[in-house]
């Protein structure tokens, strides 16, 4: 089984994480809102999370004692996939509705707050207060972002339910690490397997069998309120599928990294660190997708600090790992 055995090799991890997690999106963006609504996008997004958890358990990984002593670790990681799918699905509405430049910032910065702090008083690791120092920059930067957002809808109708999403997705999102985390042995990367526990890649496809699970109660809600039905799902391009997919394979490549790392640095930092996805995707979309490119005078300085938050946030929680 690959495991990372290194704190340089846990933080390039955590590297590898934030970059996935923020920049994912795109293959929605890239779909376009119009040509393919993100109800239809999320179901390859699920698939594409279960395929590629199934695919880490089959390359790098082991199974493990998978039987009714582990059926408890089982459906806390399932329970973690349903958890995640509910907040991600919001999410990608927020995206929809209001870019990414606000969604990301506001709801996967609420995300990191909560989980970071859920998962340190579960497993204490890293220098406290330069972990929650660091988290406290990362709140006032997803307030920045809150504030630039309102800049901009005073001009434009558009994305008025955007913020609103993000919050909520967030404040669920928050949950789904700590909980994951519940399923996997510790110190699984230097001790063996432990009794009623499961190994990171088989805790993975469950996870990614929670999500897909849960997307057929989730998904058709928002697809009946666009007026969508699953004929429009099939009579997709092999783009447009395969932009789903893709989007859902980064994630999870995202995500197995950050577990793995976990067992160096800690879940709260490797959590916190990974999170730094939001600076990631908010530099998409101010400088790639131009989001606010028609924001009034004003938006701009709001901003730059939130970018100044999110960097200095990021600092203290990478610093927190040194002690």
């Amino acid at each position: 089984m690959f495991i990372v055995s290194s704190l340089p090799a846990a933080i390039l991890c955590c590297f590898i994480t934030m970059l996935g997690w923020g920049s994912w999106a795109n293959t929605q963006k890239l779909a376009g809102k119009d040509d393919w609504p993100f109800p239809l996008y999320y179901w390859d997004y699920a698939f594409g999370v279960l395929l590629c958890a199934a695919a880490f358990l089959l390359v790098l990984g082991r199974w493990g004692s998978v039987g009714g002593s582990e059926s408890g670790a089982i459906w806390a990681a399932i329970l973690s996939g349903i958890e995640f799918n509910v907040a991600n699905v919001l999410l990608v509405a927020a995206i929809d509705a209001a870019g990414m430049t606000v969604a990301f910032p506001v709801g996967v910065g609420l995300a990191l707050v909560i989980g970071s702090i859920k998962a340190y008083i579960e497993k204490p690791k890293g220098n406290a207060i330069l972990l929650f120092c660091g988290v406290a920059l990362i709140v006032l930067a997803m307030i920045f972002s809150a504030l630039a957002h309102r800049k901009l809808t005073q001009r434009s109708a558009g994305g008025k339910y955007g913020l609103v999403f993000a919050v909520v997705a967030g404040s669920l999102m928050g949950l789904f690490y700590p909980q994951l985390m519940r399923a996997i042995s510790p110190d699984f990367g230097s001790a063996p397997i432990q009794s009623g526990m499961l190994t990171p890649y088989a805790a993975l496809l469950f996870f990614g069998a929670g999500v897909v699970l849960s997307n057929f109660v989730v998904n058709p809600i928002f697809m009946r309120r666009a007026g969508l039905h699953l004929g429009a799902y099939a009579r997709g391009s092999a783009r447009l599928h395969s932009l789903g997919l893709l989007g859902g394979a980064i994630w999870m490549i995202a995500l197995t990294l950050n577990v793995l790392a976990s067992g160096v640095a800690g879940p709260a930092i490797s959590y916190a660190l990974g999170q730094g996805a939001t600076l990631v995707a908010a530099v998409w979309g101010v400088f790639i997708w131009r989001e606010f490119k028609d924001a009034p005078e004003g938006a701009g300085t709001l901003l730059a600090a939130m970018f100044a938050g999110y960097a200095g946030g990021l600092f203290l929680i990478g610093l927190a790992t040194q002690y």
